[in-house]
């Protein structure tokens, strides 16, 4: 377990016992090899476990290091998650020659409410944290790519998701709260490359929240992948057996090869 801070900003254990922290999921080798954050999503009420080693696991199949974030969960709101995302980063980059890390081949993965994170990560990278307390926030928070799975984008409109706007930013955000974490809004050229998949039926995060962001990226110029599938529903991790949504592992490795983000055979 790797602990994000020694004295952890704005932490009550009174509201919960989880402290932020990784849990690292290593490639054995010595070489120096991509690393994934993974978020696992959960609405910002809890997290996901299936969200989370399964697919730390899956990650090291291809060949990357993988580090499931332990963030903050309601009864925290922002900026608490927030900056548990940044500061996952900053820490990777930070601790990157100890762990076997390349620092400029660190991604950020999420599920649902955690790819709202990761999205937000994504766009909102370095902007002055007002919890900085020492010299690991003076490392850029910036990820190299981002994967981005059934996602909760936008936290107003139609389009948005509730209960993960509710749980992170309170049930009576005011609009500019809002927009400001409607991630497809705040893709800059330099947004990291990114990696979406969604379902058509997905009635709990429709799938608009990822055409918009895909919509985004497109226009400031940034590489990106898009798989969308008429099969499949929302929470489905690793897809379900017999949907076409299972194939998503299959495209994202590809895309992630492509992308020169996993070690080449030897």
């Amino acid at each position: 377990m790797i602990t994000l801070w020694n004295e952890v900003p704005g932490l009550d254990l009174s509201l919960s016992p989880d402290v932020p922290a990784l849990t690292p999921y290593r490639v054995p080798g010595s070489a120096p090899r991509g690393a994934v954050i993974v978020c696992p999503g959960g609405g910002y009420g809890c997290r996901v476990e299936r969200e989370g080693e399964p697919m730390a696991r899956w990650l090291n199949s291809l060949g990357l290091h993988a580090f499931v974030l332990t963030y903050r969960v309601r009864p925290y709101r922002y900026p608490w998650p927030v900056l548990d995302g940044k500061r996952a980063v900053r820490v990777l980059r930070h601790q990157a020659e100890g762990l076997g890390v390349r620092p400029d081949q660190i991604g950020i993965m999420g599920f649902s409410a955690g790819g709202h994170l990761a999205s937000t990560v994504a766009t909102h990278f370095d902007e002055a944290d007002a919890a900085a307390v020492d010299a690991v926030d003076a490392v850029s928070c910036r990820p190299d790519f981002a994967i981005l799975c059934y996602p909760v984008i936008t936290l107003d409109g139609e389009a948005a998701h509730r209960g993960s706007a509710a749980n992170l930013l309170g049930p009576e955000a005011p609009p500019e709260l809002l927009a400001r974490f409607s991630n497809e809004r705040h893709v800059t050229a330099r947004t990291p490359p990114c990696f979406l998949w969604h379902s058509m039926r997905d009635t709990a995060v429709p799938v608009a929240n990822s055409l918009r962001f895909a919509a985004a990226l497109a226009d400031c110029g940034v590489p990106f992948g898009l798989h969308i599938y008429p099969g499949g529903q929302h929470g489905w991790g690793h897809g379900w057996n017999g949907s076409d949504a299972c194939t998503w592992k299959e495209s994202c490795a590809e895309w992630l090869r492509l992308m020169q983000f996993t070690p080449v055979p030897a």
